[in-house]
């Protein structure tokens, strides 16, 4: 009882420390829609012999193809975000891969802000494990994961 107490506690104190103005749904979304593309790979027809109605995945489904709006999609809303929700979003990806501890909050969003020097989304999109390593920040912030915390 008196662990849980503690734990409730520091999460309680981790997340005034860490008041993001992007609401943590709209994040789950983002994360959704970043994994359904960066898994993706480059279109590729290889010719292996192979019969398509044999297949177990259709030609194509993890593949990029023209008319896949979901990389441009995710672009378009992190451009439409303010200065400080797009250093946010850095900061928490630093986070989430370890670059800082959720006591550090400010400071990673202050270093997210004075180091832009490229559009944001390049940055953020240029790694690879961006949507795990938002993922893994939240719930460092106390903020849940995919699924909101019932707590």
């Amino acid at each position: 009882m008196i662990v849980h107490a503690i734990h409730q506690k520091a999460k309680e104190t981790t997340k005034q420390m860490a008041e993001l103005s992007i609401d943590p749904d709209y994040l789950r979304r983002l994360v959704v829609k970043v994994r359904s593309f960066m898994g993706k790979e480059e279109t590729d027809l290889p010719d292996d012999g192979s019969n398509p109605i044999d297949d177990e995945v259709p030609l194509g489904a993890l593949q990029d193809e023209e008319d896949d709006l979901s990389r441009e999609e995710v672009v378009e809303e992190i451009q439409g975000l303010t200065p400080r929700q797009q250093a946010e979003l850095v900061a928490l990806m630093w986070l989430g891969r370890g670059d800082g501890e959720p006591e550090e909050w400010n400071e990673l969003l202050a270093r997210a802000i004075e180091r832009r020097e490229v559009p944001t989304e390049n940055y953020l999109l240029d790694h690879p494990l961006l949507a795990e390593n938002w993922l893994d920040g939240m719930e460092r912030l106390g903020l849940g994961g995919l699924v909101a915390d019932a707590d």
